[in-house]
């Protein structure tokens, strides 16, 4: 059983100056805290590329003691991928390896950046999906549901904020 949640936000900065800034966030760097049950990410280790590169990871070490590996599963930034354009880019990543509480309850979850032009800016659209282990789907749910959608929506408008003062 899968959960998912999805936020939005628009910055007025062109669509690839947003991916390459988002994409560049370092995730140790304050923009992802603690919130309610939810970890902070404390740092980085084990890279093994530039994190715009599909297969390179990475380790995140989080304040509860646990960590998680990222790997890129997509990377498709604007006017650089086949078929794409200037106005889309597109980022992904699956998270696997979870330690701490969500290794008694995660299966995997995958991360979804889109970038589209909108509005004379760049709409940022973040999509977490988790995949519990089995007999666990429902806890997961609940956790997403009451947790990390709200954790979200806390976290995106930092990062917006960022693109915007950094672009």
């Amino acid at each position: 059983m899968a959960a998912t949640a999805s936020v939005d936000a628009l910055v007025r900065v062109p669509v690839d100056r947003a991916f390459r800034v988002t994409v560049d966030i370092d995730p140790a760097a304050g923009f992802y805290p603690r919130f309610g049950p939810l970890p902070a990410v404390l740092s980085v280790s084990d890279r093994t590329g530039p994190f715009t590169r599909v297969g390179s990871s990475r380790m995140l070490h989080l304040s509860d003691g646990g960590t998680v590996t990222e790997t890129v599963v997509r990377a498709e930034a604007p006017a650089s991928a086949p078929g794409s354009d200037a106005r889309t880019g597109a980022h992904s990543y699956r998270l696997t390896g979870f330690t701490g509480l969500f290794g008694r309850l995660v299966d995997h979850a995958d991360a979804d950046w889109r970038f589209e032009q909108h509005d004379g800016g760049t709409r940022i659209r973040w999509t977490y999906t988790f995949t519990g282990l089995p007999g666990r789907g429902g806890i997961v749910a609940v956790i997403v549901r009451l947790a990390w959608a709200p954790y979200m929506r806390r976290v995106l408008p930092g990062i917006a904020h960022e693109v915007a003062r950094t672009a």
